[in-house]
């Protein structure tokens, strides 16, 4: 059975959101800047969607939990940002083609492994022609039992659900985490969508 999000805002039982940005995207983000239009899906209380706007992009937080949406509308908007309800495993037309760049964190560990298909195709819906994916896949969970989420993704596993789609332009291992996370257990893969 599918968790519902929304009432694990309502419970306050959000392990996921630290209060503050990815550190494996900020630590990217030193690296090369991203820029133009961006979508973060499960975006939660939009603290990767504010570091994103912080630097120029133009953002949108997708979220299917409504009080997360509403968690991230309570921060005040400096930049080019905004939070919309929706579900991304089944993309509305609009965002169809939309976005220059999707930027995955914690988002993809968090579906079932059954519904990671859907979710590829969700991004490359998502993307203009030559479009970017960011994304800072967990590799390893500790103690992991097949009880997620999250759910770990191994290398062999995110090459074949985004390979035939996507090239890989750059990958590495993060050396910022946060404090609950081991350096190792997740990997930055800039990909771009194949013409």
């Amino acid at each position: 059975m599918a968790r519902d999000w929304n009432a694990a805002y309502e419970d306050g039982d959000t392990p996921w959101d630290k209060g503050y940005a990815s550190p494996p995207l900020i630590e990217f983000l030193k690296l090369q800047s991203i820029s133009g239009r961006v979508l973060v899906p499960g975006c939660g209380a939009g603290h990767d969607v504010r570091a994103l706007a912080a630097q120029g992009a133009e953002v949108v937080g997708l979220d299917i939990a409504l009080r997360g949406i509403h968690k991230a509308k309570a921060f005040p908007v400096s930049y080019d940002e905004r939070y919309e309800l929706g579900d991304f495993l089944n993309l509305k037309n609009q965002y169809h083609s939309s976005f220059d760049w999707v930027v995955e964190h914690t988002c993809l560990c968090a579906i079932d492994p059954g519904e990671r298909e859907a979710y590829a195709i969700s991004v490359a819906q998502a993307l203009k022609p030559d479009g970017n994916y960011l994304a800072v896949f967990f590799r390893e969970v500790s103690s992991y039992q097949g009880n997620g989420p999250p759910h770990p993704i191994s290398r062999e596993q995110s090459d074949a659900l985004f390979g035939d789609t996507f090239e890989l332009i750059k990958s590495f291992v993060p050396q910022q985490t946060y404090p609950s996370r081991t350096i190792g257990a997740e990997e930055v893969c800039w990909m771009r969508l194949k013409a």
